[in-house]
C-alpha cells in the first residue's frame, strides 16, 4: 500500500517576497517538520504574519520556492489558517462549525458530533445557540479554532491567537494548543509574547526585517542564544 500523502514537512528555499520595492521576506529558508509547536517571535513588521500566509499557500512569493512533504502548488486540503481576528459569520456558533464542515466536505449526518466534539475541545460546550457575534474576544478565538479544526487539518497556523487578550483568555486558548498539539496536528504560531513562546514552543523562530535571523529549539534558544539580535530581543532590547 502506499504512504498517504502528506503536507510535512513545510520547506521554504530561500525565498523572498517583494511587493514594489519592498522586501518582506528576504531569502527565508525553513523547515517545518512534524512534532512540537514551532513558534515564530520578532518586533513588528518583521514578517511574521506573511510568512504564515506564505507556509498556508496564500500568498506565492517572488522568488524561491515552498514544498509540503516535497511537492510543490498544491491545494491546502491539509492546512488550515486562523488569522489575529478572524471574522464570525452572522449564524449561531453552531452553524459556523457546520459551515467549516460543510466546505471541508464532511457528511451532513455527522455533523452534529463534529460539533459537539469540536465545542467541547475548545471550551464552548453550552454555546450552540449563542450568535457567534455576541462571544466575547476570546470565545471568538476558540470557535476560529473550532472552525479550523473542522477541517481536520495535519498542519495548523495561528497568527498572534492571544493578541490583546486577558490572561484568563490567554490561559484558554494555550489549553487548546497543547490539546491540539498532543493530537499529532503540526501548530505554527506568531506572537510577540516570550512568556507565551516559552511555554509552548519546542521550536523557535526569530525574523527581523524579513529574514530569519536564528532558529533551533526553544530549550537552546532561551537558555544560550547564538546571534546578538536573539539575546537582544530576549533582554526586551528595541531591535533596529
Amino acid at each position: 500500500m502506499r504512504a498517504p500523502l502528506t503536507d510535512l514537512p513545510v520547506a521554504f528555499e530561500d525565498v523572498s517576497l517583494r511587493i514594489r520595492d519592498f522586501t518582506i521576506l528576504d531569502r527565508v529558508s525553513l523547515h517545518l517538520a512534524p512534532g512540537a509547536p514551532t513558534v515564530l517571535i520578532g518586533p513588528n513588521g518583521s514578517g511574521k504574519t506573511t510568512l504564515l500566509r506564505v507556509a498556508m499557500g496564500l500568498i506565492e512569493p517572488t522568488a524561491g520556492r515552498v514544498t509540503w512533504g516535497g511537492r510543490e502548488h498544491i491545494p491546502p486540503q491539509r492546512r488550515a489558517i486562523v488569522f489575529q481576528r478572524p471574522a464570525m459569520l452572522r449564524r449561531s456558533t453552531a452553524a459556523n462549525i457546520e459551515y467549516a464542515l460543510a466546505q471541508a466536505g464532511a457528511m451532513r449526518s455527522d455533523w452534529p458530533a463534529h460539533v459537539a466534539e469540536l465545542l467541547g475541545l475548545v471550551g464552548l460546550a453550552g454555546f450552540e445557540a449563542r450568535p457567534a457575534r455576541r462571544l466575547s474576544g476570546g470565545e471568538q478565538q476558540r470557535l476560529a479554532l473550532a472552525r479550523a479544526l473542522a477541517r481536520d487539518p495535519e498542519i495548523l497556523f495561528l497568527d498572534e491567537p492571544t493578541a490583546s487578550l486577558d490572561p484568563a483568555a490567554t490561559k484558554a486558548i494555550e489549553d487548546v494548543i497543547r490539546t491540539v498539539a498532543a493530537r499529532g496536528i503540526k501548530v505554527v504560531m506568531s506572537t510577540h509574547d516570550l512568556g507565551e513562546a516559552r511555554r509552548l514552543a519546542g521550536e523557535i523562530v526569530l525574523l527581523h526585517r524579513g529574514h530569519v535571523v536564528e532558529s533551533g529549539t526553544a530549550a537552546d534558544f532561551f537558555a544560550g542564544p547564538k546571534t546578538d539580535a536573539a539575546r537582544r530581543f530576549i533582554a526586551g532590547e528595541l531591535l533596529i
